[in-house]
């Protein structure tokens, strides 16, 4: 019998949590079956038996976070169910998990994972009613105010397991208010972060634990209560999983917690044999990054530049339906909190995935041993410097993973599989963020969660729909109005379906909507914008357009006190038709009024009866719009989802308004100016070679904007192999190349880096391909 704490003792076989673990990864990756598994003889022996052991442990996941979430106060938790529980076997591989912010099925597994490879058996030691919390992007957060609580799981006086349990905070104590800071330019300025920290033992959070986070954040009720929220969740489910094995034996438990996982992989493989065609499918997304804009302040001169994301994927599908995920190309990370770790790359995208192409309860890591992940090192979704923020992770996540779902539309679309089909996500912004006095006299921060009711892509049978959901969370809720006035200083003066935010098609992209919030009893007052403003980052599908990009609209010294205490008119409801504004007529004329492009701004001051737009943004298109039902472009003008002007011009529709305000749609007549507009299209066409002619001039004599130029610079220094792939496409000279050294732009951190493997006693872990 081995002595408590002796090296090996945790797992009762006289090996340690590190041995066991590499044994695990040896044998999956030399039998490409999760350790080993080519066979499942619990499954098949006793299929009954496994299967309620299933059920047991998934309703017992589901039935904790929907238990625990009561405990929050956060609007964030308690309204938009942003948290998550999950299980893992004791080597940090996810068995199952709750339904919300999945995610943090890959997350919470890194942290694991890294506790295990960095000897914490040892130091600072594993034990019944520990506790850890992480939210550490450096080894696989996505960013800091996504906080894991993780608790071991012992049986028979071993380790068995972990669960974890992840919640998104309001705030973290960064440089600015709110959970998603920007200006910061490094993550020494993201907030409050902790690595895999013992914060409780004997079921209890330590003292030092409680009284450091919650001075280190603006909102500690909100925070203790979140942790507790965790804390909750997580004990229930260890208690399930002592009950069932009590019941049910330890033997068919441990059994259980392999063979479900390889059943993941294989259920995955089995779903791509059915639903795609093997080839080769390559897709591009991009966004904007427009730091040089006088309304956003960073603390480095150096980072005062506008640049653009760029994500290239290669789908590559084999006939034994085995597939890989190549982002070769990817553009180099930034001077921003845009980046990305590389499981937070990896285990997001199945967010999506487990609403199309594994729509099972079944979530767990076999999906991700099921896949080949290609993420270069010194990319954006996988940083080569200790250095990088990472607390709006999502701006480039959300956009970059667009060039998936479109490729696998296409795929899905290739073998008649038509309702999985999604054109695209949402750009899942506005994120209306700030604090300072609310109206209780408290320090405070806020970061409106309204984006997580975003329009949906357009399918290839049905519109998307209005807002409905996030590419983050499928069952995203834009919450309460009165909720949300509880906990924010801001008073709503309007909510309603952003008309024109869809993108156009013979299937609309869902709607967003949008929000005008006025400043109601704060002092010193502080928000910013954080979206796309000048880039789309999803593009529609097979004809369709994509979602409208975003614009703000801010307002102050609007004089509304003085015009509500003489009862004038109130800038009410929607801003309908940004390019005939309203708002404006029911403010003071010499209001200071903000309407641009500029998406992407840092704290800016605001007073009482300031206002500030929050727009949600809508989904992309699918198909071309000249076939779209002469009904349904009836529907969206009568409904508010499309302005008249742009039915006409798009659409090609001949409408008409009665007296009522009725629209209606003359069918015949749109049938011919339909017919005009296809053969406009014809006039103004230009053949393709003609086209890519002018343009290999262009990149020749290297006629592009400096974002552009920068962009790419930065993918052919990380690739040689997609610097070759660009030249052979284009025909381009031998000696061409493009360096950002011969741009004029800041190139600080271009060469020089220092990657977090470099640190003294640390073993990252590193789950991809680089």
């Amino acid at each position: 019998m081995l002595a408590k704490n002796a090296p090996g003792s945790l797992l009762g076989n006289g090996k340690t949590l590190q041995a066991f673990r590499s044994e695990v990864t040896q044998r999956t990756k030399e039998t490409g079956f999760y350790n080993g598994l080519s066979s499942l003889p619990f499954r098949e022996s006793d299929p009954i038996g496994y299967e309620k052991l299933f059920s047991k442990i998934r309703g017992g996941l589901v039935h904790a976070r929907e238990t625990a979430k009561k405990i929050a106060a956060s609007p964030i938790v308690e309204q938009e169910g942003e948290l998550c529980f999950t299980l893992y076997n004791a080597v940090g591989d996810c068995i199952l998990t709750s339904t919300g912010i999945i995610i943090h099925v890959g997350t919470m597994g890194a942290a694991i994972k890294y506790m295990i490879e960095n000897d914490w058996e040892s130091n600072p030691g594993i034990a019944p009613g520990d506790m850890f919390t992480n939210n550490d992007c450096s080894i696989g957060n996505v960013h800091p105010c996504d906080i894991a609580t993780i608790v071991p799981v012992f049986a028979h006086g071993k380790l068995i397991g972990w669960v974890g349990g992840v919640t998104h905070v309001i705030d973290t104590g960064a440089v600015t208010p709110g959970s998603m800071s920007t200006g910061q330019v490094q993550r020494f300025g993201d907030g409050y972060q902790v690595t895999c920290r013992k914060t409780g033992v004997n079921d209890q959070p330590l003292r030092d634990w409680l009284h450091e986070s919650q001075r280190s954040v603006r909102t500690p009720k909100y925070w203790i209560l979140d942790e507790r929220t965790r804390i909750a969740g997580c004990h229930m489910i260890r208690d399930m999983v002592e009950e069932i094995i009590a019941a049910e034996g330890l033997e068919s438990y441990e059994r259980f917690a392999f063979e479900v996982i390889e059943e993941g992989r294989r259920g995955l493989q089995s779903r791509i044999k059915a639903m795609t065609l093997p080839g080769t499918y390559r897709k591009v997304a991009f966004v904007d990054v427009p730091f040089k804009h006088e309304d956003v302040q960073t603390s480095s001169a150096f980072a005062k530049v506008d640049t653009i994301m760029h994500s290239p994927v290669e789908i590559t599908i084999r006939p034994d339906a085995s597939w890989r995920l190549d982002f070769e190309g990817a553009s180099r990370w930034g001077w921003h909190t845009f980046n990305a770790h590389h499981v937070a790359f990896t285990s997001g995208i199945w967010v999506m995935m487990t609403q199309t192409l594994v729509p099972t309860q079944r979530i767990n890591d076999g999906a991700c041993f099921g896949t080949e992940f290609h993420l270069p090192k010194g990319t954006w979704c996988n940083p080569d410097d200790r250095r990088t923020g990472h607390a709006y992770a999502w701006h480039f996540l959300v956009s970059g993973w667009s060039a998936l779902w479109r490729g696998l539309g296409q795929a899905y679309f290739s073998r008649g599989y038509l309702e999985e089909v999604n054109s695209g996500n949402a750009n899942t912004s506005n994120w209306l963020q700030g604090g300072g006095i609310n109206q209780d006299g408290e320090v405070h921060a806020v970061n409106s969660f309204e984006a997580s009711s975003c329009g949906t892509g357009a399918m290839a049978i049905r519109d998307g729909l209005n807002h409905a959901a996030a590419i983050w969370n499928p069952e995203g809720d834009m919450g309460d109005i009165e909720i949300w006035e509880m906990a924010e200083p801001l008073l709503y003066l309007g909510r309603n379906v952003k008309c024109n935010s869809g993108g156009y098609g013979k299937y609309r992209g869902g709607c967003g909507f949008e929000t005008l919030r006025m400043v109601w009893n704060a002092e010193d007052w502080t928000m910013f914008f954080m979206g796309n403003g000048y880039m789309n980052s999803d593009w529609g599908l097979m004809g369709g357009y994509p979602a409208a990009t975003g614009y703000r609209f801010e307002a102050h010294d609007t004089g509304l006190a003085e015009r509500i205490e003489q009862g004038l008119s109130l800038p009410l409801g929607g801003d309908l038709d940004p390019t005939e504004p309203a708002y404006e007529q029911h403010i003071s004329a010499a209001a200071r009024v903000k309407r641009d492009k500029q998406c992407m701004t840092t704290e800016d001051c605001y007073e009482n009866h300031d206002l500030y737009l929050n727009y949600l943004r809508g989904g992309p298109g699918f198909g071309d719009p000249l076939e779209r039902e002469i009904s349904a472009i009836a529907d969206d003008l009568n409904q508010g989802f499309v302005l008249p002007a742009y039915a006409e011009k798009v659409y090609g529709a001949v409408i008409a308004q009665d007296a009522k305000g009725y629209w209606a749609v003359d069918a015949t007549a749109t049938e011919t100016r339909r017919l005009q507009i296809r053969a406009e299209r014809l006039q103004r066409s230009q053949p393709t070679r003609e086209w890519m002619r002018e343009e290999r001039e262009r990149i020749v004599t290297k006629h592009a904007s400096a974002p552009v130029q920068q962009m790419y610079a930065s993918s052919f220094a990380l690739s040689e192999k997609f610097l070759a792939r660009f030249k052979a496409f284009w025909e381009l000279p031998a000696d061409w190349t493009l360096n950002e050294d011969e741009l004029g732009v800041p190139v600080y951190g271009a060469k020089h880096r220092m990657d977090l493997s470099l640190l003294p006693d640390v073993h990252t872990v590193v789950q991809v391909e680089e």
